[in-house]
């Protein structure tokens, strides 16, 4: 067999967790290499590492395959031992509580944003969405907040080099209208997408330093319900900013007065 690329294989290796999340159940070694677009043969050995590796198993009956709880346990250990993450947890809780929306941390990462914690709304009808979704820069919230840290002259020399598709009707693609609507975005001191990223959904984001990194949090949800709720959300984002810059405070040793 050819040398594999071992980029695809890494890529291949997370696809299949994936594939196991979605089918919510075993799968046949052809089930799993249809599901992954992959030859049976790649696929076999794949599973056969990860097999001698502890994360997946064989089940007797028709040799269907299943990943173990090794990797949960891995996640679990990962995420306790996070730096910041951790401590900016209760934050969120208690932003997602004020508004009853979906609210998300995210950090830029190139030209994307990376969600890093996520805090669904509890709501029938909300804006969902998982830890490690990567939204594009120019149509999220939180990368206009991210790209609103820059000084004029980068940031107009980012935009030009941003990729800048039609995510959905809404998205704002001109040069010229996104840079003006991030530079209001940073007068007014938070950025808003209006069905941009998500038809019919929309986000209010502000930047945050946390730790010497910069942090954009954002209160997600339907359109109509969020823009009536926009004060609130607003005070929420407030309050949330103020409890991160004291979090930031503490984690670089320095003093805060007391709150009122």
């Amino acid at each position: 067999m050819p040398p594999q690329d071992p980029v695809k294989t890494a890529a291949r290796t997370l696809d299949v967790f994936e594939v196991f999340a979605a089918a919510r159940g075993p799968l046949t070694l052809t089930e799993l290499a249809a599901r992954l677009g992959s030859p049976l043969s790649s696929c076999h050995a794949l599973v056969r590492t990860l097999q001698s590796r502890g994360y997946v198993y064989i089940l007797d009956e028709r040799k269907r395959v299943y990943p173990t709880k090794r990797l949960l346990l891995l996640a679990q250990q990962i995420a306790q031992n996070d730096p910041v993450l951790d401590q900016i947890g209760p934050v969120l809780a208690a932003l997602q509580a004020d508004t009853g929306e979906t609210v998300i941390l995210g950090k830029r990462q190139g030209q994307a944003i990376t969600y890093l914690d996520v805090l669904e709304s509890r709501r029938t009808i909300r804006y969902a969405a998982q830890p490690g979704d990567v939204k594009p820069l120019h149509s999220s919230a939180i990368g206009k907040a991210m790209l609103g840290l820059l000084p004029p002259g980068e940031l107009a020399t980012t935009l030009r080099k941003l990729p800048r598709p039609a995510i959905t009707q809404g998205t704002i693609t001109d040069l010229d209208a996104l840079t003006a609507d991030i530079a209001a975005g940073r007068e007014h001191g938070f950025f808003i997408t209006r069905g941009e990223n998500v038809a019919d959904v929309m986000a209010i984001a502000i930047s945050q330093a946390v730790g010497e990194e910069f942090y954009g949090l954002a209160v997600a949800g339907p359109m109509a319900r969020i823009a009536a709720a926009q004060a609130l959300i607003l005070d929420g984002l407030k309050s949330a900013g103020t409890a991160l810059t004291r979090l930031d405070a503490a984690l670089r040793g320095q003093s805060l007065p007391p709150e009122t």
